[in-house]
């Protein structure tokens, strides 16, 4: 048995991102390891000195604004926000506060593995060197597990050397898009295998395990939109009409607090989990989103979010799961992922 950290993203306020982070770290002991998660929340002065060595889009920090402007509008992007704490502090084990690399090394010295994965965490538009584990001491063992560049294009050539640098020193790599394989292949050589999404490591019955009831009342129509397209409540009220169903919208953007629709605001991962559960039919742009609806046995319409000729379109990760689960299905892919983190572990 082995003391095992993990390195992902925490705190976007995403249920994807929390409830892959929970799969993982579930997983992890279920193989016989002690496990927590490194709890990276970069303060200010880290994400500013971050986007200035990495080499990031200044847009960033106004997409980061839009949101907190959502979250100081909305009592419930405000709940939600609360929700995903409250649901790690029920389910898994956190370090403590790392507001920086400095304290992300002192945090990995109590460890034997370090386990950077999942969710987008090696995508060059929000490079950062944490989630390669640039801090980790010599004596800890590093793996990537199903880290996702999310593109589908090579990026700069300043960001390609850095990917280069920072990918060094992995005892094992797997990515989670076969896209991203060929991406890391020709910035780095490095030959990586392509594993699952952490989601994908626990059944049916294991997720229904952690969903909380869905919601009362007739039957429903569940949407979940992450981008800001007009068209998409377009094809949900089309959907509507043809099957009669109500439709309630887990908001996210401004625009689905004031879509029309039924909200469920301010619910937690659970909740979350329950609602896509229970739906008769689930309209998503959400590549999680996507991943729930196949795994829950739900009618899913993933929605494309990225022109297919945006350079930092990640339609790549809908395409691959689409593929992945039609070639393989859940249980090979499900096996797949718990043999590879076994042997490297």
């Amino acid at each position: 048995m082995s003391r095992v950290g993990v390195i992902t993203f925490l705190h976007n306020d995403n249920y994807g991102s929390s409830l892959q982070a929970y799969a993982l770290q579930r997983v992890i002991r279920e193989l016989g390891h002690e496990c927590k998660h490194l709890d990276y929340a970069p303060d200010r002065k880290e994400k500013i000195l971050n986007l200035l060595r990495s080499g990031n889009s200044p847009k960033l920090i106004a997409e980061g604004l839009r949101r907190k402007s959502v979250k100081a509008g909305q009592q419930g992007a405000r709940e939600k926000s609360a929700s995903i704490p409250a649901f790690y502090a029920r389910r898994m084990n956190l370090g403590p506060k790392c507001r920086n690399i400095p304290e992300l090394r002192t945090a990995a010295g109590s460890i034997d593995t370090l386990v950077c994965g999942s969710d987008q965490i090696w995508n060059p538009v929000w490079l950062n060197p944490a989630y390669f584990g640039v801090f980790a001491p010599e004596k800890v063992k590093k793996v990537a597990y199903a880290a996702s560049l999310g593109i589908s294009t090579l990026p700069a050539a300043g960001k390609i050397r850095k990917i280069r640098k920072w990918s060094k020193g992995f005892s094992a790599i797997s990515v989670r898009e076969q896209e991203g394989a060929k991406l890391l292949e020709d910035m780095t050589g490095i030959r990586a295998d392509v594993m699952p999404d952490p989601v994908c490591l626990l059944d049916r019955a294991e997720w229904e395990e952690v969903a909380a009831p869905a919601p009362e009342g007739k039957p429903y129509m569940l949407c979940y939109f992450i981008g800001e397209n007009p068209e998409y409540r377009e094809k949900v009220r089309e959907i509507s009409r043809e099957t009669g169903l109500r439709v309630l919208e887990i908001p996210v953007t401004a625009e689905g607090y004031a879509s029309g629709f039924e909200l469920l605001e301010g619910i937690g991962p659970e909740e979350f989990l329950g609602a896509v559960s229970g739906a008769s039919c689930f309209c998503t742009d959400s590549f999680h989103g996507l991943v729930f609806g196949t795994l829950l046995g739900v009618r899913t319409e993933p929605m494309r979010r990225y022109r297919e000729d945006d350079p930092e379109s990640k339609n790549s990760r809908v395409d691959n799961f689409l593929r992945l689960i039609r070639e393989k299905g859940p249980e090979e892919l499900r096996a797949a992922g718990r043999n590879w983190l076994a042997k490297n572990l």
